[in-house]
């Protein structure tokens, strides 16, 4: 499933502290507003990567060009479209997948107690609505 206008989306777990401040931080630097959003509690998630697994959503995702991308192939994926300075951060695709997705795992385990757990998903202000998907 992809936007009608091609435009990247960010699947982000709704009710994580951690990704919701990480959507706060991609907004303000995102400043072409390319980048659309859609928790994965919502339909748009759903129809990309299904229901939600009994264990909960552990992975932000990128869907970009066709493309969907989890884990740290996605946080690259979205410093990538950020531009510089950010875009200086895909040096670490050098390192191989399993060894960034191990500290990605590690942090993903860890977010819901370091950064906490919101009772509903992540609710856009009204200049925001348009960039955010059901």
């Amino acid at each position: 499933m992809t936007t009608p206008d091609g435009r990247p989306v960010v699947l982000f777990d709704g009710v994580c502290g951690l990704c919701n401040a990480a959507v706060d931080w991609i907004l303000v630097r995102d400043r072409g507003q390319q980048i659309l959003f859609s928790p994965l509690q919502g339909q748009f998630a759903a129809g990309v990567v299904g229901a939600e697994p009994a264990d909960g959503w552990q992975s932000v995702v990128l869907v970009h060009g066709g493309v969907v991308l989890q884990r740290s192939d996605a946080a690259l994926g979205i410093a990538s479209l950020l531009g510089w300075p950010w875009k200086a951060a895909l040096v670490f695709k050098a390192v191989p997948r399993p060894m960034r997705d191990l500290v990605y795992d590690w942090i993903g385990r860890n977010r819901y107690r370091w950064f906490g757990k919101k009772v509903t998903c992540r609710l856009p202000t009204p200049a925001e609505r348009a960039r955010f998907l059901p």
